[in-house]
């Protein structure tokens, strides 16, 4: 079996949010990166070349494939932020009405900027994200 590339690593995430954000993206990077470790109480990590998370669990699906994951994390893009919220994320609507200009994927939200949404509203996604990932019987959380 092959290793994952997306992989927790030592990677510093300073120096990447660094290297890849636009100005205005550092901004934004560091408001997640000081929201997300008050969401957990755990120090970002990198994961894979371009992915910072935090803490992180294990997942079995029901067809028996199984992987580690961050509880939560982001991604500065070229042209937004990847926010990633695990577990449920459409099923949120009414915070997601709420939440401001974003768009959304399966476990993943997309800004252009923080000032386009509601900071409160984002860190009780994020909160009902990590929540959902503890109480599924599927998942073992490690950190």
């Amino acid at each position: 079996m092959s290793t994952p590339k997306m992989q927790e690593n030592d990677q510093d995430v300073i120096k990447f949010i660094k290297e890849v954000a636009s100005e205005t993206q550092q901004t934004d990077c560091f408001t997640l990166l000081e929201l997300m470790e008050k969401s957990t109480g755990i120090q970002p990590k990198m994961w894979g070349t371009n992915l910072i998370g935090f803490g992180k669990y294990e997942y079995t699906y029901k067809s028996g494939r199984s992987g580690t994951w961050f509880l939560t994390g982001f991604s500065p893009r070229k042209q937004n932020l990847s926010i990633y919220i695990m577990n449920g994320l459409p099923e949120e609507t009414e915070k997601l009405e709420k939440l401001g200009k974003h768009k959304i994927g399966k476990g993943c939200l997309y800004v252009k900027q923080l000032k386009d949404i509601h900071i409160d509203v984002l860190k009780e996604l994020i909160t009902n994200g990590i929540e959902r990932i503890k109480k599924d019987p599927q998942n073992t959380v490690k950190s």
